[in-house]
């Protein structure tokens, strides 16, 4: 588990990135309304929680670089019996400051006058603060009718002399390379996973229904993690619903003859498994099948081979097309390289962490492909043929620690040779 030293490491590292006589802004963030006065689960917003481990509504962090030294305030929702009787027991500042790190502990609703300590010129309290960092990469629910942008607009009203920047890019640069806790959160999760895995593939039978093995999915994860929770909504695709990407209905039958594609994942203290197995629904694999199989699972292997410090997933979503259209081709599959697309078509890689996408700017701006790997570094491999006209959609997903060497395969524990597959589904019955 992470702890408050690892916290307060982060945020020393956070303030080397920021431009001397500068400030910080994050929020945790608030729930967002669902219908009426429903709200979804609540959310954290990660690179707050990156910074300081709180997992609550209604809280923020300032950090002021103020000529190299770094003043840190962790602001809370104050004691509410009458809210803590509705929604449950808040974190008091003593228990804030142990997770976090945090000396300097203040109510939220005093947030507003301690930007104006910072950034007033007439106050001037730590020196001349001129620019001011707030996460802009997405609009972020900050209250009920506020968001990050529209605090953004408020605060260049009243401090013209205040440059404004996203602060996402800084926290991305930090958020890539995971520590050795981080990674053993990584791991945790993946051995979760495979547990809920194998669970799938036990009660894995024609006539049971996609959604009735997701849900088994979600249970025993959650047995397992303390109702953490998932990663991502499962996917559970059967038959020609596996050539779906983002398979969003689980609610057909499985039957006889069919694959199953699942791609599913656990998590640790928000740190996300993304893991995806193709299995025969009746245990064993169909010629075809497993000719299709085999190619992605050569693909899935090659890339494992290949990623190291240095490379590029850009790099690797060429390797991974070659080496489809090769073997689809020899297999009389297509008639040209170029028709792979009509079978492949999603990048091979993206990274992994507190987001399953992990961070978020790389894939909204197609960055991320364009990143030289390093060690620390946590990536998925997720070759996939998705043959509509032929009934078959295969994808096999693993999470790969780039090591300084080449790469480890975290969740290599998680069974996917054809002959392992078959033998493990016969022994169930």
């Amino acid at each position: 588990m992470i702890n408050a030293d690892e916290f307060a490491e982060r945020r020393a590292r956070l303030l080397a990135l920021m431009d001397t006589n500068s400030a910080l802004v994050l929020y945790s963030g608030v729930g967002k309304v669902s219908s009426a006065d429903e709200t979804y689960p609540f959310e954290v917003n990660r690179n707050f929680y990156y910074l300081t481990g709180i997992d609550q509504e209604d809280s923020a962090l300032l950090l002021v670089n103020s000529y190299g030294e770094m003043k840190e305030f962790l602001f809370i929702s104050p004691f509410d019996e009458r809210k803590e009787k509705w929604y449950g027991k808040r974190l008091t500042p003593q228990e804030a400051s142990k997770i976090s790190g945090f000396k300097n502990i203040q109510v939220i609703d005093s947030l507003t006058a301690k930007i104006d300590e910072v950034l007033n010129p007439k106050f001037a309290v730590y020196g001349e603060v001129n620019k001011l960092y707030l996460d802009l990469d997405r609009e972020i629910k900050i209250a009920d009718e506020m968001t990050t942008r529209d605090l953004k607009k408020t605060l260049e009203t009243t401090y013209p002399n205040v440059a404004f920047s996203d602060a996402y890019p800084l926290l991305t640069t930090l958020r890539l390379r995971k520590s050795v806790r981080e990674i053993a959160e990584l791991r945790s999760a993946i051995d979760t996973t495979q547990i809920g895995i194998y669970s799938v593939w036990s009660c894995m039978r024609p006539g049971i229904h996609e959604y009735e093995l997701a849900d088994l999915f979600l249970k025993t994860v959650n047995d397992l993690n303390g109702y953490e929770g998932l990663a991502f909504p499962t996917i559970m695709a059967s038959g020609i619903h596996g050539t779906t990407l983002h398979y969003p209905t689980p609610m057909d039958a499985l039957k006889d003859g069919d694959l199953l594609l699942s791609d599913l994942g656990s998590r640790k203290n928000y740190y996300c498994a993304d893991v995806t197995r193709t299995v025969p629904v009746n245990g064993k694999f169909t010629p075809l099948q497993k000719q299709v199989y085999e190619i992605v699972l050569g693909c899935n292997k090659m890339i494992a081979n290949k990623a190291r410090p240095g490379i590029t997933i850009a790099d690797l979503q060429e390797a991974a097309v070659d080496y489809l259209a090769t073997e689809c081709l020899a297999a009389g599959f297509i008639e040209n390289k170029e028709d792979i697309i009509n079978y492949y078509f999603h990048n091979i890689s993206h990274f992994i962490g507190l987001d399953t996408h992990d961070p978020y700017l790389f894939p909204l701006k197609g960055e991320y492909k364009k990143v030289p790997l390093e060690a620390g570094m946590v990536i998925s491999d997720e070759p996939g043929l998705y043959m509509a006209d032929r009934g078959i959609g295969i994808r096999i997903e693993d999470d790969l620690l780039i090591t300084n060497d080449g790469c480890e395969v975290l969740s290599s524990k998680i069974i996917k040779e054809v002959s392992d597959i078959e033998n493990a589904l016969a022994n169930k019955r």
